[in-house]
């Protein structure tokens, strides 16, 4: 099976799991399904399955389900990102944002369910291959919560001094540090080798992120555009310049390649990355200077 098709399949199963049937509250499980589906482009998990399937990809149920696991934290994180509290955004993927579509109460229900419900998918999955699956929970709970998960790259934006490196790599590269450790971890491989390319994914999204902020607009974006300027937040940008921003992706992009760990599927995940990587460097308009 196609793995956009394992992703997809994977979800709904939650979905389904985290609906409760006629005792739930008929608001809230509509709200989880608007918040999850349809999905963006479903990056985090598809690099997690490729990873598997580098490393062998043994247990596909488990993969699936971890896959599903760490969509469904990242969803979560969109939601509440998009909170008056934090960016106060009223689109998120080219519809109303969460709150704006059910009310903020239900919003951050939402985001609350949405994390518990990923951990009951990878619990119940474990019972397959306890040992592989304590490691799945805990590493993903690492890159969720504190001290370095995206937890901690949000409270870096209440800070008045930021480290910006350490703030990208919670805010983003947490949870792809999570999708190549939980990949190898669901193969039955090693994850610690695989920390350094998830690390260097993250960063290249979050300086591309910060690119697509500072030149997009909410049409191309499917969200608001000039948010880390309104907010006043670190970023690539304040920090490099525009051209700066772009060396400095085209950087990360070039050791993330590099970093891929010794598998029988090295190529074709080397290919993977560098799919990503072309898609990431923005065109830059004329005239854009700094």
């Amino acid at each position: 099976m196609a793995l956009d098709a394992r992703i997809e399949t994977a979800i709904a199963a939650a979905l389904r799991l985290g609906g409760g049937g006629a005792e739930a509250p008929p608001r809230l499980a509509a709200a989880l399904e608007y918040a999850v589906t349809p999905g963006g482009a479903r990056i985090r998990p598809t690099i997690l399955l490729s990873v598997a399937r580098a490393c062998g990809d043994d247990r596909p149920a488990l993969a699936d389900a971890a896959a599903a696991a760490l969509e469904l934290i990242h969803c979560a994180s969109l939601v509440h990102d998009d909170l008056p509290c934090f960016d106060d955004a009223e689109t998120r993927r080219g519809k109303a944002s969460v709150h704006r579509a059910y009310g903020q109460p239900l919003a951050v229900l939402t985001g609350d369910s949405l994390i518990v419900l990923g951990f009951e998918v990878l619990a119940r999955a474990a019972e397959a291959d306890p040992r592989r699956g304590l490691g799945l929970v805990r590493t993903l709970a690492a890159c969720t919560g504190m001290p370095g998960g995206i937890c901690a790259g949000q409270g870096w934006e209440s800070e008045a001094q930021v480290n910006l490196s350490a703030y990208h790599r919670a805010k983003t590269g947490a949870l792809f540090v999570a999708a190549t450790q939980m990949g190898a971890l669901a193969a039955g491989q090693d994850p610690e080798p695989w920390e350094d390319l998830g690390a260097r994914i993250g960063e290249a999204f979050q300086v591309a992120d910060d690119l697509r902020d500072a030149l997009g607009d909410e049409r191309s974006l499917g969200k608001p555009a000039g948010q880390d300027a309104a907010h006043a937040r670190p970023n690539a940008i304040a920090e490099y310049g525009v051209l700066g921003a772009v060396r400095r992706l085209q950087d990360i992009l070039g050791g993330a390649i590099s970093s891929i760990p010794h598998c029988p599927g090295e190529a074709a995940l080397a290919a993977l990355v560098q799919r990503y990587a072309e898609r990431m460097v923005p065109v830059i308009p004329a005239g854009v200077q700094g």
